[in-house]
């Protein structure tokens, strides 16, 4: 039995998710494969590289700091996230990740990214963290928000945009077990907004602003599949029983550690059932 971890994105809303693996971490929940977007794959690599509380220790040490993010990043580099410090100074030197233990885990892990000239969506192994770097700035990239960027001459934003929740993803790569981490609660659906403000700012880019303008729709969808997933007992779900107000671009670390426990909390009470699905 292959055992498969579905991570979504939501910026700090992430921190619910690092809640969640810490439990997995502390109970030794066992997984053969990750596919993460967005902030679930920069904070879910923590799972695979086995660094219990690595993700709301820098995060709170950080989120004031002006050279992690916030408007002062935006205006002096044209990201949100300050791409030197966030994706590599902390990483490389502050808070180091332990590529070598990741390597070592045996989980398989993709990183979704949408691509800008097509606007669908890519799924990027993760092989070596530290040389794929840029990869994890791609997925978590912001439209509007962040610049776009290329890799191996592909241009790349945000896997949020063109697969919020890749459970098919995760089902195509063959896993018999799938877990799905959601960073919103059950009741949650996104609304349709105007689609002026991405034809405008995309418009050498048709497909990946109607990709942003679509979003709304594909991901209600998709959250209405995993509900009817979930009362078959095809998947695990595991999301927060309750809204935390949180933003995108947290800089009050309360926020961080509210989100993070209920994240602890949500998947310490879900342990039980969990363990039902995975040995059914």
């Amino acid at each position: 039995m292959r055992v498969g971890l579905v991570l979504e994105g939501g910026a700090m809303r992430g921190m619910y998710t690092a809640g969640v693996i810490d439990v997995f971490l502390d109970n030794e929940i066992k997984v053969d494969g990750i596919v993460g977007v967005s902030a679930g794959a920069l904070f879910g690599v923590n799972y695979a590289s086995g660094q219990h509380g690595r993700v709301i220790r820098y995060n709170k040490k950080y989120c004031a700091d002006k050279r992690y993010m916030g408007f002062h990043s935006f205006l002096t580099t044209g990201n949100i996230i300050n791409c030197d410090f966030a994706y590599y100074e902390v990483p490389l030197a502050l808070d180091p990740f332990d590529d070598e233990a990741f390597q070592k885990s045996g989980v398989d892990f993709y990183a979704v990214v949408t691509n800008v000239e097509t606007g669908e969506a890519e799924y990027i192994k993760i092989e070596n963290t530290i040389r794929q770097l840029e990869v994890f700035r791609a997925t978590s990239a912001m439209p509007f928000l962040s610049e776009i960027i290329e890799i191996e001459g592909k241009k790349y934003l945000d896997g949020g945009i063109s697969d919020s929740i890749p459970v098919e993803k995760c089902r195509e790569l063959g896993y018999d077990k799938i877990i799905v981490v959601l960073t919103r609660p059950l009741d949650y659906r996104k609304k349709k907004h105007s689609g002026t403000p991405a034809r405008i700012k995309y418009a050498g880019y048709p497909k990946f602003a109607e990709a942003i303008n679509s979003r709304y729709a594909r991901y209600n969808e998709a959250l209405d599949k995993i509900s009817e997933m979930e009362e078959r007992g095809e998947i695990f779900v595991i999301r927060p029983s309750r809204t935390v107000n949180i933003k995108r671009v947290e800089k009050d670390a309360e926020k961080l550690q509210e989100m993070y426990d209920l994240g602890v909390r949500d998947c310490s009470d879900s342990l039980l059932a969990l363990r039902a699905y995975l040995n059914k």
